[in-house]
């Protein structure tokens, strides 16, 4: 006894000297998971280098507390921080076994080797940590202490501390764990890998019936509950990765590191308020999952399918969810992706963002990282940029073919409809009001409205949208074709139902809040004007066309978009490679991407109407029911007129036309007027001269005006007008052939021409009289006889052309005399 005291005041001398240098403020700082929460404070995900979420006393469940102790420190309330007691029991017992088989460490001690990182395994270490827990049981209650430890503790399967281990392993909080579930987690102390549910199910029933016998026999619990317990199946959650959740979480955990720095980020503890609204995250999510499968089961769809890369990527899968890393690099998905994300109109903050189909599969975020072709989801700026110029959307613009070699697209031959048309039966109608153009999904009809509004504005209005990425000096990106984010062009349209001003930046923090609840930072919103009011709204009832009867009217017809005011414009790239839907209500605009990460044809006819309309309808319907949406109001500086859709002039009471009722077959007259809405400046002036007087009307006006006019150059009054002598050919029977001429199989270089060749004027004569009977139009008399012949047009080869040489002689057949 006298060495053992003599030993024991040498080594207290020694190594309480040691013990008192840690400082015990230590225990309290722990790396913690940084939470994000939604807009409704709604756990989102969270992100750490220890999985651990620090709880309070009365945030777990008391019944832990207890099963702790039956299983680690039966004595916790009786001793100072050493069980001395329990020093000489475990000794005893590793003697008696000839190796080290029993423990005596008590939960403080254990507090301290994991507070401090002492996990040697020397006597040297055992000393200072005995003395170490002396100081710790008169520093902190046994309440705090017990809390202190189970913030702390590995539980395994990389979950620290008894709050991430229950949501872990059980999908609850710590306070509402079960009796079952406390002893599971507290006989995970000894060796929390080995014994991980996860791991060793049958290992982690047989350690849950021990540790609830020792509370049976502790007077914990009755013999009764005991037994229940015992015979009660161990249930687990599915196991997952927590460092791979979302696109989201990933999203705010890079925003949280610009803002705070990596380690702080990671370690810090801190809770994020974010802008993400749960509701319209899952919605968002599932609808893509659920559309995507669809696509793939569609005919023409000849790629990688999700199913098939899952088998590829299951080995993978299984090494991650363990929370290991794989040996080598995982495969590329080659599937068909898609994207989302929705902005609050008012502040800019995201509401709801994809980046892909699976985050775990591929990180790349396609919503905000991916730069692909706009496609004619782009045409709404061209007509607010032609708007911003004066020109009236009612304005007539030519919808008939345009060559792509003209526009510069990328085709090889043919017409612009080839490229990009927003339906399968693209068919021209000559002239259409500009507004048309845009909702129905015209292109040579939009190329030629960007003339009028001119490459350099609509390259400047984007900018002024948001859209950084450059937009190319060729007519081909009136259309779409220069690259641009989804994030950017969404937030382009968010001027629209902002009247003409749009969120300073997007941005997905609100606020951070520390460990303490100190507000560290808070988002400040700006907004930036684009456009003037009267060009938001005169866009807005373009995009409320489309939606209602043009490339977007099936999001209602077909895919179940609740009735509210809205707008929107689907989009289709070149060759079917990416699609779009990007439209708003009054509260909320969201796009939505649907394509590959390489540019491939999904299929001929893969339409953003088809494709990614269904997922923006389910969106919009998720976020109807927290961001109710209200009518776009009609600013003062706009102006609605009563417009003939045929002249884009002023209604007059004879714009009407003739039509088929559908129903009947019959004939009936229908107005060609709607309402268009303009400016003081782009108001028109003349009436229909179509239907009515316009030009007319508008001359004499002008002549009865007080502005002075020019004379004429040429006296008109001394010219004769020219007498038709009957009627022309042109409309009835096309006997010349000028408007189908005969086709030739040319060299792509060579271009056709006309040659007269002479037929006899009898025949043209009988054709003539053929299709003036056919419409009702009197005949002329007999042709005399002797009468000379005319020639009509045949395609020829240029090698064909007569040269200056073969003109024709002066004694050649008379034209028809007019």
């Amino acid at each position: 006894m006298i060495a053992g005291f003599v030993t024991f005041s040498i080594l207290r001398s020694t190594y309480q000297h040691r013990a008192e240098e840690f400082n015990l403020a230590d225990i309290e700082r722990m790396e913690a998971a940084t939470l994000v929460f939604d807009r409704n404070g709604e756990l989102v995900g969270k992100f750490f280098l220890q999985n651990r979420i620090p709880v309070t006393d009365d945030q777990i469940a008391p019944m832990m507390t207890k099963a702790v102790i039956a299983a680690e420190d039966n004595r916790f309330y009786d001793h100072d921080g050493v069980d001395y007691w329990g020093i000489v029991r475990a000794a005893l017992k590793n003697y008696r076994s000839g190796r080290i088989k029993q423990g005596a460490s008590t939960v403080t001690q254990q507090l301290a080797r994991n507070s401090f990182d002492m996990h040697e395994r020397t006597y040297k270490r055992k000393f200072i940590e005995m003395f170490l827990a002396s100081r710790i049981e008169k520093s902190f209650s046994k309440a705090e202490i017990m809390t202190l430890y189970l913030n702390r503790v590995y539980f395994g399967s990389g979950l620290y501390g008894i709050e991430a281990a229950a949501r872990g392993y059980f999908g609850v909080p710590a306070k509402e764990l079960s009796v079952g579930q406390c002893a599971t987690l507290a006989s995970l102390l000894k060796n929390p890998n080995r014994l991980s549910p996860w791991n060793n199910p049958d290992g982690a029933r047989v350690s849950r019936d021990f540790v609830l016998g020792r509370m049976q026999d502790m007077g914990f619990i009755s013999s009764d509950e005991a037994k229940a317990e015992r015979e009660a199946l161990l249930i687990t959650s599915r196991r997952m990765n927590p460092t791979k959740i979302s696109y989201a979480v990933d999203y705010v955990r890079q925003q949280a590191i610009a803002a705070l720095g990596y380690d702080r980020a990671m370690n810090g503890g801190f809770k994020i308020y974010s802008t993400l609204d749960l509701r319209m995250q899952r919605s968002a999510e599932a609808a893509i999952r659920a559309q995507l499968n669809e696509i793939e089961r569609r005919p023409g769809y000849d790629h990688e399918t999700y199913a098939q890369f899952v088998e590829k990527f299951r080995p993978f899968d299984d090494v991650l969810r363990t929370g290991g890393f794989p040996s080598s690099a995982p495969p590329t998905p080659h599937y068909v992706q898609g994207a989302a994300i929705a902005y609050d109109n008012r502040t800019g903050g995201i509401l709801a963002l994809v980046g892909g189909r699976e985050f775990k599969h591929s990180e790349y975020n396609r919503a905000t990282q991916s730069k692909r072709p706009a496609g004619t989801a782009f045409t709404p700026l061209v007509l607010a940029a032609a708007c911003e110029k004066g020109i009236f959307p009612g304005e007539l613009v030519q919808d008939s073919a345009l060559d792509n070699r003209y526009v510069g697209i990328g085709g090889t031959t043919g017409i612009l409809g080839e490229w990009g048309v927003e339906r399968a039966g693209n068919e021209y109608e000559g002239g259409i009001p500009a507004r048309d153009a845009i909702a129905k999904g015209k292109n040579a009809a939009t190329v030629r409205l960007g003339w009028l509004a001119g490459l350099d504005a609509v390259q400047s209005l984007a900018r002024k949208a948001g859209i950084g990425s450059p937009v190319r000096n060729l007519s081909n990106s009136f259309l779409g074709a220069s690259e641009a984010s989804l994030d950017e062009l969404t937030l382009a349209f968010t001027m629209i139902p902002g009247g003409g001003i749009r969120p300073a930046k997007p941005y997905v923090i609100d606020r951070i809040v520390d460990s303490s609840g100190s507000e560290i930072f808070k988002q400040t919103i700006g907004r930036v004007p684009v456009v003037a009011d009267s060009t938001a709204y005169q866009v807005h009832a373009a995009l409320d066309d489309a939606l209602h009867s043009g490339t977007g009217a099936a999001a209602v017809a077909r895919y179940g978009l609740h009735s509210f005011p809205a707008g929107v414009k689907t989009g289709t790239a070149y060759n079917f490679t990416d699609t779009y839907a990007i439209g708003y209500t009054s509260a909320v605009t969201c796009g939505v991407w649907v394509g590959f990460d390489r540019p491939t044809r999904i299929f001929r006819g893969a339409f953003g109407s088809d494709l990614a309309l269904p997922i923006w309808a389910q969106v919009m319907n998720a976020s109807a029911q927290d961001f109710r949406p209200q009518a776009i109001a009609r600013p003062a500086s706009i102006i609605p007129v009563s417009i003939c859709r045929t002249s884009g002039l002023l209604e007059t009471a004879r714009c009407e036309r003739e039509v088929r009722d559908p129903q009947t077959g019959a004939m009936r007259r229908e107005k060609t007027a709607y309402i268009e809405f303009a400016t003081a400046k782009s108001k028109p002036t003349i009436p229909c001269d179509v239907h009515g007087t316009g030009l007319r009307l508008y001359a004499k006006e002008q002549a009865e005006s007080e502005w002075p006019r020019a004379a004429s150059a040429v006296d008109l009054a001394a010219i004769r007008p020219i007498a038709v002598g009957a009627p022309a050919l042109m409309g009835l029977n096309d006997v010349y052939r000028s408007v189908k001429p005969a086709a030739l199989r040319m060299r792509e270089d060579e271009i056709p021409v006309a040659k007269a060749e002479a037929v006899n004027q009898q025949v043209a004569a009988a054709a003539l009289a053929e299709g003036q009977a056919a419409q009702g139009v009197p005949v002329a008399g007999p042709v005399p006889k002797g009468s000379q012949e005319v020639r009509k047009a045949e395609a020829v080869k240029p090698m064909d052309v007569p040269s200056d040489n073969d003109a024709i002689p002066l004694d050649a057949p008379a034209p028809i005399q007019f």
